[in-house]
């Protein structure tokens, strides 16, 4: 009986375990700490909790340190804008790293990204791609160097 009840324990614990979402997941990171902050000023925070998928180009709290901080705040302070900014770093649907292709890649934006592979490097836009495959359960994060700007 003792060994049956562990084992249903288990099976419980397994089953009622998941994957958080993506903004569970960039919170829980710790790097994120900038693009977490600018979700939630432009309201993103439900979107990003949604089903998804989602595939993300997360920025990091180093990336954002390289806009000039007078940038960055009225940014923050302008809806619209920062909403353009952070949806052009979403591709919907969830493409891991081995499904990455070169070429444009439609954003929630509206505005493609150009995705390059060289050297077995991948960039998107400007920005480089340090690291790969963080996966939530409504998507996937890819780790960038540099806030990407719609055209």
């Amino acid at each position: 009986m003792k060994k049956l009840l562990t084992a249903a324990a288990l099976a419980f614990a397994f089953t009622s375990t998941h994957a958080a979402d993506i903004v569970d997941t960039a919170v829980a990171a710790g790097s994120f700490n900038t693009l977490v902050t600018a979700v939630k000023a432009a309201g993103l925070v439900d979107t990003l909790k949604g089903p998804g998928p989602f595939t993300v180009f997360a920025p990091t709290d180093e990336a954002f340190a390289k806009i000039p901080k007078a940038k960055l705040d009225a940014l923050l302070k302008d809806k619209a804008a920062l909403t353009k900014v952070l949806t052009y770093h979403v591709v919907a649907g969830k493409v891991m790293a081995a499904d990455v292709k070169a070429g444009p890649v439609p954003t929630v934006e509206g505005s493609p990204l150009t995705v390059t592979v060289a050297g077995g490097k991948v960039s998107v836009d400007k920005a480089h791609v340090v690291k790969t495959d963080i996966v939530a359960d409504n998507g996937v994060i890819h780790v960038i160097d540099t806030v990407l700007m719609p055209k």
